[in-house]
């Protein structure tokens, strides 16, 4: 069966409240084919997570409603191996001891995401070859095990050419960070085009993603970080120590609250135009209520880019995740991604990637047989 991990927003929640309440879902679990395998409570933040393997969310909702009556604010469907990447477990914890029948803990599901991201592989065997990129991504992988574990954070997703760590301390995360970038050599890092990011959230928001809302706001400080930097959400400098980012301000910077709502409403209004091949920077002011010179000066600042520019590499990125795996043609990737001809865009993506759309294909062919 599935397993769905589950959040209830509950004002006043403790502990042992939330220990009561997993044992009222134990008791009638049977009734409705489902088995209840652990939960997070947060008491500063009034939520707890539930995760269950069940035949589907309605079940979940109706085992809750019949035990407890708590509402089940959002519900998704989750991996057990991803979940215990992030969270370190699937099941209640060993060492606790019993309280009557109870078993109570207060282990938050907050959790602290490092996000790494390097230069897609395929486009760096062309540029220095199949060999040295081999050993530099070999050992960029090693470091990131190695690293990882002696700041006591885990590697629980690795996707196209992002990796992201996740720490339960968030000094923990910025030493991790910063010892990562150490290991390598300037040159190394800027042939890997290495970039770092850090965030921190909670495992079920609106997102049907685990973490997903935490990660997308990872993977969009990625495309704001500057060269040999690290940069970090706002909630992470809150949170942090604070001479720690004055100590450290040429390597680590933090985004400003009002930058990122900006930044995040950029890229949702270029999420939201990824296809459109109409969207120009007319649309895009008249989308974000700036002048063309006031979206200059934002786009500047937050990511050292033109409108222009932004629009055409998002595009170009985009069109590079379905090269990698969709399998689409060339020319229905082109459409997809709003450019107005197949030529125009493998001319644009040439000249910006310095290889053709068909031959990062025919790499990619060849590298993975």
């Amino acid at each position: 069966m599935p397993i769905y991990m589950d959040l209830h927003i509950v004002p006043g929640i403790t502990a042992k409240g939330a220990a009561e309440a997993h044992l009222q879902d134990l008791l009638v679990q049977a009734q409705y084919n489902c088995t209840c395998m652990t939960y997070w409570v947060d008491e500063s933040k009034n939520s707890a997570f539930c995760l269950i393997d069940a035949p589907n969310p309605e079940a979940v909702k109706e085992l809750h409603n019949k035990a407890h009556g708590l509402m089940t604010h959002q519900i998704i469907e989750v991996n057990s191996t991803v979940v215990e990447s992030f969270l370190g477990r699937i099941y209640d914890p060993e060492s606790i001891e019993l309280e009557g029948k109870l078993k109570i803990f207060n282990d938050p599901a907050f959790r602290i995401l490092v996000l790494t991201k390097t230069i897609d592989p395929i486009l760096f065997t062309n540029k220095v070859g199949k060999a040295k990129c081999e050993e530099l991504f070999t050992r960029y992988q090693q470091m990131l095990d190695i690293a990882a574990k002696e700041f006591e954070g885990k590697i629980a997703e690795q996707y196209e050419n992002i990796s992201i760590i996740s720490f339960v301390s968030t000094f923990k995360a910025l030493g991790y960070a910063m010892a990562l970038q150490s290991l390598f050599s300037k040159k190394e890092l800027e042939l890997l085009e290495a970039k770092i990011s850090i965030n921190a959230g909670v495992p079920v928001t609106q997102s049907p993603r685990l973490f997903g809302d935490t990660i997308q706001g990872g993977e969009r400080l990625l495309l704001a970080c500057k060269k040999n930097q690290v940069i970090t959400a706002p909630i992470i400098k809150e949170i942090s120590h604070k001479n720690y980012f004055e100590e450290r301000h040429n390597v680590i910077s933090a985004l400003s609250n009002m930058d990122e709502k900006k930044l995040n409403q950029l890229f949702d209004t270029l999420e939201e135009n990824s296809g459109n091949e109409s969207f120009t920077i007319d649309t895009f002011c008249k989308s974000m209520c700036l002048s063309k010179s006031g979206l200059n000066r934002l786009t500047q600042s937050l990511l050292d880019k033109t409108p222009n520019s932004l629009i055409t590499e998002y595009r170009l990125d985009k069109a590079l995740q379905l090269l990698r795996k969709s399998g689409d043609t060339i020319s229905q990737i082109s459409f997809a991604t709003g450019f107005s001809s197949p030529s125009y865009f493998s001319k644009s993506f040439q000249k910006h990637f310095e290889m053709t759309p068909t031959r990062y294909l025919e790499f990619s062919k060849t590298n993975n047989k």
